[in-house]
């Protein structure tokens, strides 16, 4: 039996990059962790120790750096498709190149009452959510993939599960009145990108998303998830399939008997974990 080299890849992950525009007194922050990969004909690299064909990781990291200054990062769409293919450019051997880009949002601070247009150049770090795109740069094609993780949704009320499957080890009660809430992580992938304004289409994706979850009488969180990414889907007819991570944030009603109170649906213990991990992917038929 032969052994041989089998699919790899290398690049310079995590390179933190933060740009500011500062053209005018009213500044602007983009803070991104940049994760680049090339693959392609590298197996001298593995089996000889050639690095002839290797671009350094340290040089991937330099472009990251150098790119979000001469090309900007008006999106991180645009920016994570450009340094691919300066990359992919810059390395024959490659035929594609991965780029990775998490935007951490900053918020204005608001000072002196002023809370519609806030600080020109100070700002407060916005918790949780990421937005998120992945680009993958060949010689002939570019598939975009735009995304978010950590937006944490809930709701008080509109939420059952009832009717599941049980064994001799099921002890979980039903509910047909429980909090519904996740920690969601969503990824759409482009099947048309030219032109496109990611800025405004990643605003008008979230806001579905969270419309639908809002309003849709939740029969268990698969149903929820198919009803939001069908709803994209609708609006965004460029999208060719959007999946989706989203664990269960458990919220137990605490038992307050003992004490003589009643608890109508109206305390809770949150549990950070075990959770139930739902993943679906709605994509359009082809």
């Amino acid at each position: 039996m032969g052994i041989r080299l089998g699919a790899n890849r290398y690049g310079k992950a995590e390179n933190r990059v933060v740009r500011i525009v500062r053209d005018t007194e009213r500044h602007e922050i983009h803070d991104l962790n940049v994760s680049t990969s090339l693959r392609g004909d590298f197996a001298s690299a593995h089996l000889e120790g050639d690095q002839s064909a290797v671009l350094p990781t340290d040089t991937q990291k330099n472009t990251a750096f150098a790119y979000a200054k001469e090309h900007g990062v008006a999106s991180v769409e645009d920016y994570a498709i450009a340094l691919g293919r300066r990359l992919l450019t810059a390395t024959p051997a490659a035929t594609g190149c991965h780029v990775r880009v998490e935007e951490y949002a900053w918020d204005r601070i608001f000072v002196g009452g002023d809370e519609l247009r806030g600080h020109d150049h100070a700002f407060v770090r916005r918790g949780g959510e990421v937005r998120t795109a992945e680009v993958d740069v060949t010689h002939d094609r570019v598939v975009v993939t735009s995304g978010l993780t950590d937006l944490v949704v809930l709701k008080s009320t509109g939420s059952e599960f009832t009717g599941f499957l049980r064994d001799d080890y099921t002890t979980l009660a039903e509910a047909d009145d429980r909090i519904l809430a996740t920690s969601l992580t969503a990824s759409w992938r482009w099947a048309r990108s030219e032109g496109t304004d990611w800025n405004q289409a990643h605003a008008q994706v979230r806001s579905t998303l969270l419309e639908a979850f809002a309003t849709t009488y939740s029969r268990a969180l698969q149903e929820t998830l198919w009803v939001m990414g069908r709803a994209v889907l609708e609006r965004r007819p460029e999208i060719a399939e959007i999946s989706f991570a989203a664990p269960n944030k458990h919220h137990h009603l605490v038992d307050l008997a003992p004490f003589g109170v009643e608890n109508h649906g109206e305390v809770f213990i949150a549990a950070d974990r075990p959770y139930g991990l739902i993943e679906a992917t709605i994509t359009r038929d082809v």
